[in-house]
């Protein structure tokens, strides 16, 4: 029996894969099912800035809040004086960057997604893994990662 292709056979198979590939491309990875985010990074901090790296001054990071450092993918925050925290600035539910500290919460405006800034820990969804916490060190009024 000799198979012939037809012109539906062709755009039929054509579009399925089109349409494969579509799904895949719109599939985020990264997101709240618990696949490992692809990103490198240095050192094993989580970040893609080398460790011993200056962040900033303390006087940067304000009692009660904190700063988002974009180029190192890091967020410092202050929960009360003088003790200082810091988190991957990467959201955990579709690895946006968040965008601010308000309120006592590390905001990402993709999805209104929300992390406390004492512990990372999810205050607002739809994330709803904690934002991974990175090492820092303090010494004098310089923040460094560790």
């Amino acid at each position: 029996m000799t198979t012939s292709t037809t012109r539906r056979t062709v755009l039929l198979a054509t579009g399925a894969t089109g349409a494969a590939a579509l799904v895949a491309a719109c599939g985020g990875g990264g997101d709240d099912n618990g696949s490992a985010p692809t990103a490198t990074t240095d050192q094993g901090t989580g970040t893609s800035a080398p460790a011993g790296q200056e962040l900033g001054s303390t006087d940067e990071i304000p009692v009660g809040g904190g700063k988002i450092f974009k180029d190192e993918e890091v967020v410092v925050t202050q929960p009360e004086q003088g003790r200082f925290k810091a988190f991957s600035a990467i959201c955990t539910h579709q690895r946006c960057t968040v965008a601010s500290v308000s309120d006592g919460t590390i905001n990402c405006v993709c999805h209104g997604s929300k992390f406390r800034i004492a512990d990372g820990s999810v205050a607002h969804g739809p994330a709803t893994r904690p934002l991974p916490a990175e090492q820092i060190t303090v010494e004098g009024d310089s923040v460094r990662l560790a």
